[in-house]
């Protein structure tokens, strides 16, 4: 496998573009709110940490046979930044894995974005030769659960407290 790269994403709303450096600004303030830590830790960046954060990610992994890729997700409608999704792809003896994640801007939540932007990742994903796509979710956040269930299922297997979530590709 190739490393894969970005490239635009388009779902009935929203466009997943792919994450430049420049985007750091405007999503500071999109993830600003330290509700969207409950789950997962942390406090939000500030807009100098997340511009470094950003220039680490698009440089890619350094990591043979691995692709990081990630997009901030657009409401085209409104030409404003909502949030952004992941994926981890790792090549392997079948082809390759993906790891994805997935997170919105607190005023922007409950209103289908995160699902639309996952679904469209996922699209994205069975384009390329992926076999599996997963995710982690906490056992008490809901709404991600949601998210998922719109593609994954979960399984059995966790870690550090997290149900991993899967979609197997045929």
């Amino acid at each position: 496998m190739t490393t894969l790269e970005p490239r635009t994403i388009r779902t009935d709303r929203l466009a997943l573009l792919p994450l430049q450096v420049e985007h750091a600004d405007e999503m500071a303030v999109v993830l600003s709110d330290p509700a969207l830590h409950a789950f997962v830790g942390g406090t939000p960046d500030a807009p100098q940490d997340l511009r470094a954060r950003y220039e680490r990610l698009v440089t890619g992994s350094p990591r043979p046979g691995e692709s990081w890729c990630n997009w901030v997700v657009q409401l085209r409608d409104a030409a404003c930044l909502t949030g952004y999704v992941q994926a981890t792809v790792t090549a392997d003896d079948r082809g390759a894995a993906a790891e994805i994640a997935w997170v919105v801007g607190t005023p922007w939540q409950r209103r289908g974005i995160a699902a639309e932007a996952a679904q469209g990742l996922v699209a994205w994903l069975r384009e390329h030769p992926v076999h599996t796509v997963s995710a982690y979710i906490h056992p008490d956040h809901t709404a991600s659960a949601a998210v998922a269930a719109a593609g994954l299922t979960p399984t059995q297997q966790s870690h550090d407290g997290e149900i991993r979530w899967q979609l197997t590709i045929s």
